[in-house]
């Protein structure tokens, strides 16, 4: 689910390119190590480059061995296309890769230089920000105080070249580190945590004959979002979505013909901000399409009888399969396994039983 930004030599010439880099802008975040914080944004559809360095000091031109010393904070500076993806998503993203309640670091870094910042650039951002923080705040998710600082944005200085994308370059040594910092635990505590505040949700029964409407009775009945994701291969945003969170039990069937495609019994928690499977529920209603790019080749997940988009298979997953189907919440509608027999599911109910 990630869209690659090509080069202005693709493109055709320096033009187009300083036409494209205008329509980028900016975030400036600090929480913890950089390392974790460049590798959760580079992922990001819409997100052009993210780049480690330090900010809020009061030298200039500080080095790793120095910037401490000068009240810098390592921080993140990601050019993002607004078209793509919004800063107030940025923001979301953000919040679920840092513990705000610290203010003397984040997880096993310690110290007022890995302390939580949000810089802004203008008074959009700040109110975004604020906007943003207030959200957090107000649903009670941490039981301590929301302590990161919105300040303006200071100058941005580059870490040395060893730091910028680390992750890529080093993925056994940071995946030592980032399971040992106790990152994975605290998010899954913190994100997986079901809210009192949150509306049950409740769905119209679907036509189990598992039959694909016509284009306009489809845009009558799916949101944009959905029609968007199922019948034009769009890709929604992540962790806004409706069923990244979901942890109640039942399946999940695709939203246009109804036929079943997962279950909560193989969801788990990827940390990639989409719904992610190790398996599907019934493989005869997935069919696998294989689309070579620029970059690579991807492996697309769609539904047999209703010919939806639903996202793509990856080779990261846990085991016992080692894949993840991440797909997106706008193709699914999910059943619970009290309504499975009301709805025609009543052959999936078994797998629920103890």
């Amino acid at each position: 689910m990630k869209t690659y930004f090509l080069t202005a030599l693709l493109l055709g010439g320096s033009t187009m390119a300083t036409e494209i880099q205008n329509k980028n802008e900016t975030a400036l975040l600090a929480g913890g190590c950089f390392w974790c914080l460049e590798s959760a944004f580079e992922k990001l559809d819409g997100v052009q480059d993210v780049i480690s360095g330090y900010a809020g000091g009061t030298e200039a031109d500080p080095t790793y061995k120095n910037y401490a010393d000068s009240n810098h904070v390592e921080t993140i500076k990601i050019i993002y296309d607004p078209q793509k993806i919004s800063y107030s998503q940025l923001l979301e993203i953000f919040w679920r890769n840092i513990d705000p309640t610290d203010k003397d670091g984040s997880f096993g870094d310690r110290g007022p230089h890995y302390r939580s910042i949000i810089f802004y650039f203008n008074e959009e951002q700040k109110k975004k920000a604020e906007k943003s923080k207030k959200k957090l705040e107000q649903s009670k998710r941490f039981s301590k105080p929301i302590v990161t600082e919105i300040i303006k944005a200071s100058p941005f200085y580059k870490a040395e070249d060893y730091h910028q994308d680390y992750a890529k370059k080093n993925p056994i040594r940071y995946k030592w580190y980032y399971t040992r910092s106790g990152r994975p635990s605290f998010f899954k505590k913190i994100w997986d945590k079901k809210m009192t505040t949150e509306k049950k949700e409740t769905n119209p029964t679907e036509n189990q004959q598992y039959k694909k409407s016509s284009d306009e009775e489809l845009k009558k009945k799916l949101t944009p979002l959905q029609y968007k994701v199922t019948q034009q291969d769009g890709t929604e945003p992540p962790f806004t979505n409706k069923y990244n969170d979901n942890e109640a039990a039942g399946i999940y069937v695709d939203i246009v013909s109804g036929e079943p495609l997962f279950s909560s019994l193989d969801k788990f928690y990827s940390e990639t901000g989409w719904p992610s499977f190790t398996k599907p529920l019934a493989p005869e209603n997935i069919v696998e399409k294989v689309n070579k790019g620029w970059f690579g080749t991807q492996t697309e997940v769609r539904s047999r009888h209703a010919n939806s988009h639903l996202g793509h298979i990856f080779k990261d997953g846990p085991p016992p399969t080692g894949l993840r189907y991440c797909i997106n919440s706008a193709a699914l509608r999910f059943v619970p396994v009290e309504d499975l027999e009301k709805e025609g599911y009543e052959k999936y109910t078994i797998l629920f039983k103890s």
